[in-house]
């Protein structure tokens, strides 16, 4: 009666999920496939999904999904339901293409690329990188962490410098590499200080300012190009308007003179 078609018997049953949820382990697929069809929630739908995959009709299963997208049903959930039966029946590939970016969405970036390489072990991280990026446009150096973890070093410093990335992320990668891996430190430590100059200045700390200068400065030290980098790192500081409370701290770290800072 909950979910009858007859608009004077339906309303809210607390129980309708349950007691599809029964249906479905009792195996009454079509009895369950019968219960749903009309408009009702995607919540309840989806049972007729899963229904239709016990069956082995996981390619009707899949359409009947599509079918159910809506405002408010939940895209996430449906990508992930299409993907889950693809990759039962084998066929990753498709499941990639179709599902992959879409139903692996996470908290973070990091997190989102994390769950697609670990999903998908057969695809390289730098094509699922790739994938990634392409797939959200404008959001190229929020992927900066997730290249630094694939080690793909030039990629990561690109995706950085094309779209604006949290200073303080930079920053944990020049300390990070400082002695490993010194041209990829200083050349995160470089965007740090680049993004922190050309900010707002919002939630700025002086101790993020020197924390981006010092472990820039170390990681050039140790590729020995310590002359270069601090000419570099004043050239920005001397950029039209840069954010002034993080130009003084740098220009207090290269010892300048006040006498020559700009008015």
């Amino acid at each position: 009666m909950a979910i009858s078609p007859d608009k004077s018997l339906r309303g809210c049953f607390h129980g309708t999920s349950a007691c599809l949820s029964a249906l479905f382990a009792a195996a009454r697929y079509d009895e369950l496939i019968d219960l749903v069809q009309g408009d009702v929630l995607w919540q309840y739908k989806r049972w007729a999904v899963k229904a239709l995959a016990a069956q082995g009709r996981r390619a009707e299963a899949i359409r009947y999904a599509e079918s159910c997208r809506c405002a408010w049903a939940s895209d996430a959930d449906i990508d992930g339901l299409c993907e889950q039966m693809l990759l039962s029946s084998g066929q990753v590939d498709e499941a990639y293409a179709r599902y992959a970016l879409t139903a692996n969405r996470a908290g973070t970036y990091l997190a989102w690329f994390r769950a697609v390489t670990t999903k998908y072990p057969h695809k390289t991280p730098a094509a699922i990188l790739s994938d990634l990026v392409r797939h959200t446009p404008g959001d190229e150096g929020k992927w900066f962490a997730a290249a630094k973890e694939a080690r793909l070093f030039d990629e990561a410093i690109a995706l950085a410098n094309r779209t604006p990335c949290d200073p303080r992320t930079l920053t944990r990668a020049a300390r990070d590499f400082a002695e490993q891996n010194p041209a990829f430190a200083t050349e995160a430590g470089l965007s740090a200080l680049q993004r922190l100059v050309q900010s707002d200045g919002y939630e700025i700390t002086s101790a993020d300012v020197w924390a981006a200068y010092s472990n820039t400065i170390e990681a050039a030290e140790n590729a020995g190009r310590g002359d270069e980098v601090r000419s570099r790192i004043r050239a920005l500081v001397d950029s039209e308007q840069p954010n002034r409370f993080v130009a003084d701290i740098i220009r207090r770290a290269l010892g300048l003179s006040e006498s020559n800072w700009p008015s």
